[in-house]
């Protein structure tokens, strides 16, 4: 017998014992990371229109003073 057959002969139990593959899960969705991105970015801009309004309260309040300044100056 050939050392070839004799190694075919060793590997065909060894092919018998495999099975057929098992078929995956259920596919299931990847977590959404939408909500985390989009709280990035709300952040600063959430931060920069409270910036602007305070902003425009300290205008205001500066023009308030003027005026009342502006007032009892007359």
């Amino acid at each position: 017998m050939k050392p070839y057959h004799s190694l075919m002969l060793l590997t065909l139990p060894l092919l018998a014992a495999c099975g057929k593959p098992q078929p995956p899960e259920t596919e299931r969705r990847p977590e959404p990371q939408v909500a985390a991105m989009q709280a990035a970015i709300a952040q600063p801009l959430e931060q920069a229109k409270a910036a602007a309004a305070a902003t425009e309260e300290a205008a205001k309040a500066d023009k308030a003073v003027l005026d009342a300044a502006g007032a009892s100056a007359q």
